[in-house]
């Protein structure tokens, strides 16, 4: 089970997350996008998802806590207990024995980031 964790800015663009998700590796193979649950609703994350033809998986904060991500982000740190919030939610949605295949890329205008895991699921 192919996932793509997505962390982004309260007006991020359905652009935007192409743009990351591109980054990263791309939507080829992916199960579900995944994010942390009070951005689940976000709309450019279901124009992304409904393109890729997949669903979200939303990750509640507190899930996310304590995973250990390759990058960090010391404002994500303090926020959610964790460096990455795309390389959490990604891990967090893939399974317990999920592993990053692609860490966190940034889009352009620096809005959104993604992260892709591989795992055998929940």
């Amino acid at each position: 089970m192919k996932v793509a964790g997505l962390g982004f800015k309260k007006d991020v663009t359905l652009a935007s997350l192409r743009d990351a998700l591109a980054a990263a590796g791309g939507a080829d193979g992916l199960a579900a996008v995944a994010t942390v649950s009070d951005k689940a609703d976000a709309e450019a994350l279901k124009l992304l998802a409904h393109e890729c033809g997949v669903p979200i998986k939303a990750i509640a904060a507190d899930m996310l806590a304590g995973i250990a991500t390759p990058t960090q982000s010391q404002l994500v740190a303090e926020k959610f207990g964790t460096g990455s919030v795309a390389e959490a939610a990604a891990l967090a949605a893939a399974g317990p024995r999920a592993r990053l295949i692609a860490p966190r890329a940034v889009s352009q205008d620096r809005t959104a980031t993604a992260a892709i895991a591989e795992g055998d699921g929940p």
